[in-house]
């Protein structure tokens, strides 16, 4: 793959990946062994540029609201219906109660200082900590808006000067100007910004009640205020401006970046990037970027920063090993990958429905569902412990792959690979040993072996029938024909829609059979060609896997489309 390819950048709403510069030194490896990288001068200067956005941004907030202000408390101050805030103030002190005393009270302490300064920060621990990657962006964001908005407010209160409301006040009147209420806008900072987090980083019908009961809170904390006789009704509404224009600002400048979308750039010309452009243009997208992939770094370590950065999704256009690449580091997080098929086999885009056209596809998964399928994970001697989203494998399979040349895939597709598999056919047999859930060992010979969590190859052939990516089981399928009549049988066992067997037992035909499993431990008398996904891996005496049900979750197609 070639390294030499200049890195394109903008953004992609809606979440996608980062490209990376090739691996240096003092970077962490993955569980893969691929580098992930810690920091980069792209993400710095990413970065200062968010910065610099929110710098200057803010300081029109403050002119904005410093003008607010002084219109308010000037010119403005005897005209309807500003001049009419001493009616409401006084109605408001008509109506106190006892109970409504307290009641006041405990929803003003919303918005004290104390009760946001430890709520941010509780906020953002639980960002931090809770999740299994965590949210530093998110974080940051509501970190960054809540400081925002307290700053701005002690701008404007020594630019304006505006006396309380001439009533008996409940709570002490402290040294500062009644334009804006502080409490109303440190209230707005915070439980609007959770609203906004948990419309955007959840699922499920619960987050918009829990939204719409966060966004309540800052408008019940103002009109405890104004109850209380602390602020004006334009104090209040001037306190929900700065904490709104606070979060606007933030949000635009560090949840809006860092959006983007991986592809390997051997597989993905320019043509197909302008037809998923126009693709993500038509669903909302606007300005996508494309991100390529390296020969140091297909595709994990650019998905790994995309997750830290807050991506909620991740596109990915290659083939089946790019697309595996990204699955390592989507393992186990629960941010939905849509896959757009643009390599030679596109196994895994077949077995989800999707079509096999770039557009096409990438058009069918967003306006899909998230569905959450299995990862085999597979290790051995002299090979770092990887997942797989097809299949992986030894013998027949790993040789043809080996001797499949990328002139021979360029010109004639997938059945490059078919023309390879004939000449690897007078190759030799193996003698293996395999161990299934702790079962007794069987001893097998076998041309092929091959772990499969999804069963469907090109040209729709079934060549392990029964897999399924979303039954929490991986199936084994052993591969050993022995002349005319043994290929034959072979032949006539894949056609058929369903072996029999499973559940651990075996199941096909003398030439060719079928277990499905947890966990398998496959050992080999002599050392075999093995493969992950479509790419070899250093030949080896020993393969290993086992299934993590769920893992992964992609963008499926719904029924219909």
């Amino acid at each position: 793959m070639p390294t030499d390819i200049p890195e394109r950048r903008t953004v992609l709403p809606g979440g996608h990946v980062a490209a990376m510069p090739p691996p240096a030194e003092g970077r962490a490896p993955s569980a893969s062994g691929a580098e992930r990288p810690r920091g980069t001068p792209e993400a710095a200067g990413g970065m200062g540029r968010a910065v610099g956005v929110i710098v200057s941004t803010a300081v029109c907030q403050a002119a904005l609201m410093v003008g607010l202000g002084l219109l308010i408390t000037g010119p403005a101050a005897r005209v309807r219906p500003l001049a009419a805030e001493d009616e409401i103030t006084d109605a408001l002190e008509r109506a106190r109660t006892g109970t409504l005393d307290t009641v006041s009270l405990v929803v003003s302490e919303a918005g004290n200082t104390f009760t946001v300064v430890v709520g941010t920060l509780l906020a953002c621990l639980v960002l931090l900590l809770a999740p299994k990657l965590p949210r530093w962006r998110d974080a940051l964001f509501l970190a960054v808006a809540v400081s925002l908005q307290s700053l701005v407010f002690l701008v404007v209160t020594e630019a304006v000067d505006r006396t309380r409301p001439d009533v008996e006040r409940l709570d002490a009147s402290p040294p500062t100007s009644s334009y804006t209420s502080g409490h109303t806008g440190a209230a707005t900072a915070l439980y609007a910004g959770l609203a906004i987090l948990v419309l955007h980083r959840t699922k499920g019908p619960w987050r918009r009640v829990v939204a719409a009961l966060l966004l309540l809170l800052p408008l019940l904390v103002g009109v405890a205020r104004a109850y209380r006789g602390m602020h004006h009704p334009t104090d209040i509404a001037g306190g929900m401006l700065n904490g709104g224009l606070s979060l606007l600002i933030v949000g635009r400048a560090l949840l809006a970046v860092y959006k983007r979308q991986v592809f390997n750039p051997t597989v993905t010309d320019e043509t197909t990037c302008d037809g998923l452009r126009r693709v993500l243009e038509d669903h909302g997208h606007h300005g996508p970027e494309f991100v390529p992939t390296t020969a140091d770094d297909p595709g994990e370590g650019q998905t790994a920063r995309a997750l830290r950065e807050g991506a909620t999704l991740v596109v990915v256009c290659g083939g089946d090993g790019t697309i595996r690449a990204a699955a390592e580091a989507l393992a186990g997080t629960g941010t939905p990958l849509a896959v757009v098929p643009c390599g030679t086999g596109n196994l895994l885009a077949r077995n989800l429905g999707l079509p096999v056209r770039p557009a096409e596809a990438l058009a069918v998964a967003l306006r899909g569902v998230p569905h959450r399928i299995d990862l085999g994970r597979v290790e051995g001697d002299g090979m770092a412990p990887a997942h797989f989203t097809v299949m992986s494998g030894a013998g027949l399979d790993a040789a043809m792959l080996e001797s499949t040349g990328d002139r021979a895939k360029a010109l004639l597709g997938w059945p490059a690979y078919v023309m390879a598999g004939l000449r690897e056919l007078r190759a030799p047999r193996m003698r293996l040993t395999v161990g299934l859930d702790g079962a007794r060992p069987l001893r097998r010979s076998a041309r092929m072996v091959l772990f499969a969590n999804t069963g469907k190859v090109q040209g729709g052939a079934a060549l392990v029938p029964a897999a399924r990516p979303d039954d929490g089981l991986l199936d084994l399928m052993i591969l050993d024909p022995r002349g005319p009549a043994g290929w034959l049988g072979a032949i006539t066992t894949l056609l058929r829609r369903r072996p029999e067997g499973g559940g651990g037992r075996a199941g096909g035909s003398r030439s060719v059979e079928y277990f499905t499993f947890s966990r398998a431990d496959v050992r080999f008398d002599e050392p075999q060609q093995r493969e992950v996904d479509g790419d070899t891996v250093q030949p080896g005496r020993r393969l290993t896997a086992e299934v993590r049900p769920g893992a992964l979750t992609v963008l499926m197609p719904v029924r219909g489309d």
